[in-house]
């Protein structure tokens, strides 16, 4: 509906101490979002998880994977670069998300995971 889901916006509603001492500033943070509707939204609800990610000083992840075509199997259809946005509808499980969809969310967990280990090499040095 436009938004994260409820238990996660009271989980960020709960972080108030964490924010007061700045226990995330500098941590890595990605996000992701899946809805019903080819559009659903989704954009709202990765600027709402950057911002939070933001308010914590949290470094911002984008998505630089190129939109390969617009059909269920290509990847990063739906053209996100802020984060991951995957579809569902009410076909049966085995072909929802679709295929593209899929692989898409495995690129992105890869990168994100890419990202993680950068970060960790370039502030291990002492």
């Amino acid at each position: 509906m436009g938004s994260v889901s409820a238990p996660f916006k009271t989980f960020m509603d709960q972080t108030s101490r964490q924010w007061l001492g700045q226990e995330w500033k500098d941590k890595l943070a990605a996000g992701f979002t899946n809805s019903g509707g080819l559009s659903g939204d989704k954009l709202s609800v990765l600027f709402q998880l950057q911002l939070f990610s933001a308010q914590h000083g949290m470094l911002w992840v984008p998505f630089p994977l190129m939109p390969t075509g617009t059909s269920p199997d290509d990847l990063n259809r739906m053209g996100s670069h802020l984060g991951l946005m995957t579809q569902s509808d009410n076909a049966p499980a085995e072909i929802t998300p679709p295929a593209g969809d899929i692989r898409t969310a495995e690129l992105f967990g890869v990168h994100v995971a890419e990202r993680a280990l950068r970060w960790l090499a370039g502030h291990s040095r002492t």
